[in-house]
């Protein structure tokens, strides 16, 4: 069964989504992301994916007391991303509760590095394979490379989850590539995919299940009404 992760998108403190990873069209949720978190709790989702996006432009966590407040007043698990690129870095973020460090920019630009991670923090290491039209972006979405999403996962025969997100499709609604998604998990059995980037509705989500998808993020369809909190709980529930 596939779990759902609700997204928290912190920009400037506060619970924000972007649309196509565009930082100049950002619309602001809550005002406090505990907020936020305390709602998915309370919905049955174990899980949540939190994304620095300051610290992301800025290669550096900038909201690690977001993070802990989190933490500490949710007990949930809590995947973070945004601006881990050093060693020291990625020890701040675990020893400010997360569970799981998402690294997208470091495994392009220093491959040693992160695979020095994968090896040293052995499961907690989710690699962030954003892309935009099949190509990775790195650096908050604002610089594209010319690596594909599949050449970057051969990198690293030791990778265990990838968080594979569509910039084009994030923050629209507009709907989930299943096929995609499903022809990757086919090619990378020994890797989990969790799909990322467009999910409109429960539907996108019993497709990407279906297609035997490990994951999925779910942010601004939750927050525009389109799924509910308590069309979460339900396949929470049956999932038991």
């Amino acid at each position: 069964m596939i779990n759902i992760i609700p997204a928290i998108d912190i920009s400037g403190g506060k619970c924000v989504r972007l649309t196509k990873g565009d930082y100049s069209r950002s619309k602001t949720y809550f005002d406090d992301p505990l907020q936020a978190a305390a709602l998915f709790k309370d919905c049955g989702a174990a899980r949540l994916h939190l994304v620095d996006l300051d610290g992301a432009k800025s290669s550096s966590p900038v909201n690690l007391s977001v993070l802990e407040r989190i933490v500490r007043g949710t007990g949930m698990e809590v995947e973070f991303g945004g601006g881990i690129k050093t060693t020291e870095s990625i020890h701040s973020v675990f020893s400010a509760g997360a569970s799981h460090a998402i690294c997208g920019s470091v495994a392009v630009s220093s491959p040693d590095l992160f695979d020095s991670w994968l090896r040293e923090f052995a499961g907690k290491i989710i690699l962030g394979a954003d892309h935009r039209k099949g190509f990775i972006a790195v650096k908050g979405w604002l610089e594209d490379t010319g690596t594909t999403v599949e050449d970057l996962l051969l990198r690293y025969p030791t990778l265990e989850s990838v968080i594979c997100t569509d910039i084009s499709r994030d923050g629209t609604l507009s709907g989930v590539d299943a096929a995609f998604y499903s022809a990757l998990q086919g090619k990378f059995p020994g890797i989990d995919v969790i799909a990322s980037g467009g999910i409109s509705s429960m539907e996108d989500i019993a497709l990407l299940d279906s297609a035997g998808i490990k994951g999925v993020i779910v942010g601004k369809a939750i927050y525009e009404g389109r799924i509910t909190p308590e069309d979460i709980r339900k396949f929470m529930e049956n999932a038991v």
